[in-house]
């Protein structure tokens, strides 16, 4: 005689007190059929919709919204006014940062902005770049770069992005740019992190590549095995870098951290709208490290008018 028993939704809190992880619950469903000669468990956990989980989150750059140029100026430490240091990197403002052309999905297939940075002389470009910009009715500009938009509503051809209006203190951002080129690396413990041999002992293998792959088989090295070769000078994002300070008057911003961008040649760089956050309304308010409770949601949803 088989005998059928079933249960379900048994919320089990996951590390309340942790102030590292936001409080979230499961659901825990199970069934089992108690059988003499079989005995069979099924278990099946889900994730409990919190208030925080029906926020709307941003997970694509282009639903994030615009970003900016600028250039890396260097590093400095930054004195909190509770006394804290911060590191920083200054970054400031070339002539630029202007809207050149508005791609929409009647003309273009997709919605996006172009900017452009860094105003050069005429010389310095070539015809079919001086055409473009002229049909704009801009400046002459080094760069040129595109940021895909949900919706390119209220740009126009000559628009001047200003960062104050893009972006407040205490905003996260992604920041991208050229690394720092190092050159040919001839082993692997500098490029791929390595270990190096034995230096004593009789060990002649201090800091050589070793073995890349057996022999007969498979016969041939793996695509992708980590071996030496140029380290540094490729595009890298790094992501969810707070603003520290806006400084108006200096027209420079400082960012906590590093930023991969080196000042021998040109310091390049674009700053993005930091995705994966929740949104609330049209406000940016909450990043993926902070602890959300649903009494806190509810305390922001009524401050900023989304909840009686």
């Amino acid at each position: 005689m088989a005998v059928t028993a079933s249960l379900s939704c048994i919320r089990l809190p996951l590390s309340p007190t942790n102030q590292h992880f936001p409080s979230h619950s499961l659901s825990l469903s199970s069934s089992f059929t108690l059988n003499p000669l079989q005995t069979h468990l099924q278990l099946r956990l889900q994730p409990f919709r919190s208030a925080k989980s029906t926020l709307p989150i941003i997970r694509m750059s282009m639903e994030a919204g615009v970003g900016v140029m600028a250039t890396k100026l260097g590093m400095m430490s930054y004195f909190e006014p509770e006394g804290k240091v911060v590191p920083v990197t200054v970054v400031g403002f070339r002539e630029g940062n202007i809207v050149t052309q508005v791609k929409t999905e009647a003309t273009d297939g997709y919605s996006a902005v172009q900017v452009g940075y860094r105003r050069v002389r005429d010389r310095k470009l070539t015809k079919p770049e001086m055409g473009h910009l002229e049909k704009a009715g801009t400046i002459p500009m080094r760069h040129l770069q595109e940021f895909r938009l949900v919706s390119v509503d209220g740009f126009e051809p000559n628009q001047k992005l200003v960062f104050e209006e893009l972006f407040k203190e205490g905003d996260l951002v992604d920041v991208s740019g050229i690394t720092i080129g190092k050159g040919f690396r001839v082993c692997g413990i500098k490029r791929h992190n390595f270990r190096r041999g034995p230096m004593t002992h009789g060990s002649k293998s201090h800091r050589a590549l070793g073995s890349i792959g057996a022999g007969t088989t498979p016969g041939h090295v793996y695509k992708g095995k980590k071996m030496p070769g140029r380290m540094g000078g490729t595009k890298t994002k790094i992501r969810k870098l707070k603003i520290v300070k806006i400084d108006n008057d200096l027209r420079v911003v400082m960012i906590k951290g590093a930023v991969p961008v080196a000042l021998l040649v040109e310091p390049f760089l674009m700053t993005f709208p930091c995705k994966g956050r929740y949104v609330v309304g049209n406000l940016l308010q909450f990043s993926w490290g902070e602890c959300m409770t649903p009494g806190s949601v509810r305390e922001t949803l009524q401050s900023n008018g989304r909840l009686e």
